[in-house]
């Protein structure tokens, strides 16, 4: 079933804003209640981001294809699956409902709706580490969509789970998550100032993602 792009565009907001309104909430929960604890806050921001991923695409995929990503809209740009109008709209709108997520987390939490991120994430390290994430976030998906379709919402849960452990910057892999989560001072917000390094490292991911697995799934016969 073909949906309307109003249809489109509301699932987009939709699903990233209830995204990022768990990253941020869990993300407050488990800091109040780790007692100081890091590994048990991260754990308890973890499970609950990749749970609620696995969810969202389940039900949202099949209006909007479940992007809530900007460089995820990005590569199915490439692949002509959308136009360029609309591939605009699916990023303002996943940039706008990753805000209000965070909004929402506060209010829930009783903190100030918007706040300045102060958590340093800036450097070498943590650049390689949003390239890394969003790199296998991108085969993942490419992946599963050739393979396993139906388990998609699956396979991108337990990458994300995965990779908020093994990668130094806990896995944003997504511009509109990273610039959403620049508005809160939590556990899981970033200096805004850091923002484009994260960015242009997640871009670079993504390309590398999509030329290399074009190439990979491909049925050519050529070397």
């Amino acid at each position: 079933m073909s949906y309307s792009l109003s249809r489109r565009l509301t699932a987009e907001f939709l699903g990233t804003l209830l995204l990022v309104c768990t990253v941020v909430g869990s993300g407050i929960m488990a800091e109040r209640l780790a007692d100081g604890n890091v590994a048990i806050a991260l754990l308890g921001n973890t499970i609950p981001t990749g749970a609620i991923l696995a969810v969202l695409i389940t039900i949202l995929g099949p209006i909007s294809g479940a992007h809530f990503n900007p460089v995820v809209t990005l590569v199915m740009r490439i692949k002509a699956e959308l136009n360029n109008k609309d591939a605009v709209l699916y990023v303002l709108l996943q940039i706008a409902g990753g805000i209000m997520g965070t909004v929402v987390a506060h209010l829930m939490f009783e903190v100030a709706p918007i706040e300045t991120g102060i958590k340093a994430r800036t450097g070498l390290s943590q650049w390689l580490s949003e390239f890394v994430a969003t790199f296998g976030l991108l085969i993942t998906i490419l992946g599963f969509v050739k393979y396993k379709v139906d388990s998609v919402a699956y396979g991108v849960g337990l990458y994300i789970t995965a990779a908020y452990w093994f990668t130094a910057s806990t896995s944003f892999a997504n511009p509109a998550v990273t610039i959403a989560r620049s508005f809160t001072t939590t556990f899981s917000g970033i200096d805004p100032t850091h923002i484009v390094g994260f960015v242009l490292s997640q871009i670079l991911g993504a390309l590398c993602a999509y030329f290399l697995f074009s190439w990979l799934l491909s049925n050519s016969e050529t070397k």
